[in-house]
């Protein structure tokens, strides 16, 4: 048991490291991007957030449990690994049905690009390590 909320805690923090440094990044990006339309602003944003995220993610995510995965049966190793991308799929759902209109509603209110997207990030991130924390509980994944 204290294993898992170990691992829980640094998925967690990986997601929280990700965060900070793709929505400072994305922050930086809308407010270069003010000129285009907020709709081509919310898209170019989000995907260059994206690739950010995941980039760092990955990296921590390996980083992490290298040496765990090398001691676990491959079995067991495909069962976590699906059940991981299970629940980062079910989250992102989530993060992308609150990102993109939240930030594109920001931009259309006239709120300052990097601060539309900063709020928008914040709401939607909160809510996909909300999802994703739930859905490795339920499936006992961690």
């Amino acid at each position: 048991m204290m294993n898992q909320n170990q691992q829980l805690l640094k998925i967690n923090r990986n997601f929280f490291i990700c965060f900070v440094i793709s929505a400072s990044i994305s922050a930086l990006v809308a407010q270069l991007l003010s000129d285009f339309e907020n709709h081509l602003t919310t898209t170019i944003t989000i995907i260059i957030g994206y690739g950010i995220y995941f980039g760092i993610f990955f990296v921590l995510f390996y980083l992490d449990n290298k040496t765990r995965y090398r001691k676990m049966n491959s079995k067991l190793i495909k069962k976590e690994l699906f059940n991981l991308i299970s629940s980062f799929g079910i989250g992102e759902v989530g993060y992308l049905v609150l990102r993109w209109p939240s930030m594109y509603y920001f931009l259309e209110i006239g709120i300052e690009p990097y601060l539309a997207s900063l709020i928008s990030e914040i709401i939607s991130t909160a809510c996909y390590m909300a999802i994703v924390s739930l859905f490795l509980r339920i499936t006992k994944t961690f």
